[in-house]
């Protein structure tokens, strides 16, 4: 019987991604839970089984080696593998238990999880769901990597080969200073919007045709709170989704609004996973949770 080839173990892989990541050792050491002694031993170990330096490294810094690039850049497909064999394991067990990381966009997250919490929590008490918030790219990034197991995004949007869950509907109202005259067409109005990255202000202008509105460059907002005390300055109009509008956005505010004419004037709120995820029954009961508590808005 011929002899097992010797490979790398998944805990050496770790080691040299993580040192990859953050060209630090001690950085490294500390996310992975370990001494810098032991990673770096560990490292030197992977190295001298490779044949070949992974890390080039001097007093004040540590750089990857071409090699040492290419082998993490692998070895994050065999660590993700590994975890999506462990999730397949719970899965069998329980699947609405143990952990889940959920990534959020920041035009839902305040608005929803507050008020689904309470029903997520009833409904799943065995499940303890990681909550990070960030910007639809970034998710996405983290969720390939298998730092996020599934994102609550807004579409469209696009996200190749993912597992999409379409959650309903949000539309799309318009808000004015109050005593304001609207103009005779919303794309000669002083568009607020969030500033690029946030998917909301492209969902907003595609969805109420105004890619060649007006807009207030001066002032694009960070958040959708931004924008509702920009308009209540009567600095300009903007366009706001029903979830924040009926989580109070604007209470206390002198300010008007008036619901969007159109066929097609909202964003749709969708769950999405990797394909490959074995946690899929769990994704739909949480997708299933959050649906009906979309639907009472």
């Amino acid at each position: 019987m011929p002899l097992m080839k010797p490979i790398p173990t998944l805990r050496q892989l770790r080691y040299l991604v993580a040192v990859v990541d953050r060209c630090h050792f001690g950085q490294a050491a500390a996310a992975c839970n370990v001494s810098q002694s032991t990673l770096s031993a560990s490292i030197q170990e992977l190295e001298e089984l490779l044949g070949a330096p992974l890390l080039e490294r001097t007093k004040r810094s540590v750089v990857p080696t071409a090699l040492g690039r290419n082998v993490a850049e692998r070895a994050r497909g065999l660590l993700k593998g590994a975890e999506d064999l462990m999730d397949a394991g719970q899965a069998a067990r329980d699947p609405l238990s143990g952990r889940l990381h959920l990534g959020v966009i920041p035009t839902i997250s305040p608005f929803l999880l507050p008020r689904a919490m309470p029903r997520l929590r009833e409904s799943f008490p065995k499940l303890q769901l990681y909550l990070r918030e960030d910007q639809t790219a970034r998710l996405l990034e983290r969720l390939d990597s298998g730092e996020l197991d599934a994102v609550l995004l807004a579409l469209p949007y696009a996200l190749g080969d993912l597992e999409v869950m379409d959650l309903g509907e949000d539309r799309f109202s318009i808000v004015y200073p109050a005593g304001h005259v609207p103009a005779a067409s919303l794309a000669d109005e002083n568009l607020l919007l969030l500033e690029d990255g946030h998917c909301l202000r492209d969902h907003a202008l595609a969805a109420c045709e105004l890619e060649g509105a007006r807009r207030n460059a001066g002032f694009n907002g960070t958040s959708l709170h931004t924008l509702a005390q920009m308009v209540a300055n009567g600095l300009g109009v903007t366009l706001m989704p029903q979830m924040a509008l009926d989580a109070g956005i604007l209470r206390g505010l002198d300010v008007t609004v008036r619901p969007l004419a159109g066929a097609v004037p909202n964003r749709r709120i969708g769950l999405v996973w990797r394909r490959s995820s074995a946690r899929a029954e769990t994704f739909r009961a949480l997708g299933g949770a959050l649906k009906a508590e979309l639907a009472q808005s």
